[in-house]
């Protein structure tokens, strides 16, 4: 296997091959140079910090980023006065972007102090052209700019930028590849992330993913099995397999092969205990991924499927191709198969032309299917899409007054449903020591949901039985023996 090579038996005398991924391993040993060299001249290795803004694609490239430093020899370390920053960012609202360009402020002073650092950004946000001219123009700074296509570049353009004291940047428009097998630092030691297809063909007009993540790819079955063989022989008894729209999974493959089909091969590894996945689209939800869940043993109670809107016209206008009628058969098919399954949810306030007619739609909805979680967000224009140059823009004092009136009843609706297993033994996948309080532990229900109980450091990674004593609306304390 490729990431159990050596690096310091690569002859870096001889060309870089030309086939991935032994091209990166080789500039990760020439990037282990440099580590090499600092800890000579400082006594110690250099560090580096990786943050990560957006969605679990984005966590599961971090960890592939920070794989890769570690193999290179870098101290990975949360402090941003490290030798190398990197930000895997997100572009889906613009307040992620000034996020960033916030941040850069700040380094600017710290890199001011320290010349010989270096600054990287990758991600989403890389693959806006406006982005890019911007970082030139007012970011002169930045080491190192790569996009979503060539993340698997990394070590590459990293041993570049290590040479050079200009800008470098790298972006691709579109790709047809798929890099796997480099090093990657799981952030769990018992679950990971696993990506099962890039890209999304969908063109909701109020998102950009299309224009950054690029077109669907999906990555063939058997690299994907033999990833989470590993992956359960090296101690992971859950994944969650990951795509912007996994439904369509295996549609552009030379033999085509469903979702369903792939959760059914994935459910034979012998160890996994766990499988989760997102995001599924309502439009490509079929009765036979609906049939494979309700006999499966591993798949996790559990459905993030956003909805967006409840108002049939403007889905309409946003090219989600459902109706509000649609998506709620979707619903009422799920229950009646699974009805301890958990659904969670995605709604946008405030799309453009919105009424008040279409919100009283979403609340409808909202309070028809009972939610045990939904995200809420503002519409945010995003250059580039049609949502963008639309007209009637809804007045940012409407917005704000329909979002206050969505989350109120979302978060009233949420603590009732997610009660409904209160008395009840479930089982618990353990995963950390509870951040406020040492004393207990926090793992996750099948559903998704959390519960904090006493217990020690041992069971973390373990699926135990907890009964939940008490439901606090998005959580439960419960108890263990």
């Amino acid at each position: 296997m490729y990431n159990e090579i050596n690096l310091d038996n690569i002859d870096l005398r001889q060309e870089p091959p030309l086939e991935e991924p032994a091209r990166q391993y080789y500039f990760m040993a020439e990037c282990r140079q440099y580590t090499k060299r600092f800890f000579e001249e400082n006594g110690r290795l250099p560090s580096a910090s990786v943050h990560t803004f957006g969605c679990q694609m984005n966590a599961r490239d971090s960890e592939k980023l920070i794989g890769i430093l570690e193999k290179i020899g870098y101290e990975m370390t949360e402090d941003e006065h490290a030798e190398l920053v990197l930000y895997n960012t997100c572009t889906v609202r613009d307040n992620a972007n000034q996020k960033v360009y916030g941040r850069l402020g700040f380094l600017n002073t710290i890199k001011k102090k320290n010349p010989h650092m270096k600054i990287a950004l990758c991600g989403c946000m890389m693959q806006e052209p406006s982005v890019v001219e911007k970082l030139q123009k007012s970011y002169r700074f930045v080491d190192l700019v790569f996009g979503t296509h060539n993340i698997y570049k990394f070590a590459e353009l990293l041993a570049s930028s290590l040479e050079s004291d200009r800008m470098i940047i790298d972006i691709w428009k579109e790709t047809d590849k798929i890099v796997e097998e480099l090093p990657a630092d799981r952030k769990f030691f018992f679950k990971s992330g696993v990506n099962i297809m890039y890209g999304c063909n969908n063109f909701c007009s109020y998102c950009i993913v299309p224009y950054v993540r690029g077109r669907e790819r999906s990555r063939k079955p058997e690299d994907i099995l033999q990833e989470i063989r590993r992956l359960v022989q090296d101690g992971v008894v859950e994944v969650m397999l990951l795509g912007q729209n996994v439904n369509s999974y295996g549609k552009n493959l030379e033999h085509p092969i469903s979702f369903a089909e792939l959760l059914q091969e994935v459910e034979k590894i012998e160890g996994l205990e766990r499988i989760r996945f997102m995001t599924s689209h309502p439009k490509d939800l079929s009765d036979e991924l609906i049939e494979v869940m309700k006999n499966s043993e591993k798949i996790c109670r559990h459905m993030h499927l956003p909805l967006q809107s409840g108002s049939s016209r403007l889905l309409k206008i946003m090219n989600r191709r459902y109706t509000k009628e649609q998506y709620l058969a979707l619903v009422e098919k799920l229950r009646n198969a699974i009805p301890d399954i958990s659904l969670t949810t995605d709604i946008i306030v405030g799309f453009p032309g919105e009424t008040e007619e279409d919100f009283r739609e979403t609340l409808d909805v909202v309070r028809k299917v009972r939610y045990d979680s939904a995200f809420t967000f503002i519409y945010s224009k995003r250059t580039g899409t049609p949502a963008a140059v639309m007209e009637n823009q809804v007045p940012e004092d409407v917005v704000k007054e329909r979002f206050d009136r969505l989350l109120q009843k979302v978060q009233e609706i949420s603590k009732r449903t997610s009660s409904r297993f209160e008395g009840q033994t479930m089982p618990v996948l353990v995963e950390q020591v509870n951040e406020q309080d040492s004393r207990l532990l926090t793992g996750r229900l099948s559903n998704n949901l959390l519960v904090h109980f006493p217990g020690t450091e041992n069971l973390i990674g373990k699926i135990i039985d907890v009964k939940l004593e008490e439901s606090k609306g998005f959580y439960y304390m419960g108890s263990y023996k």
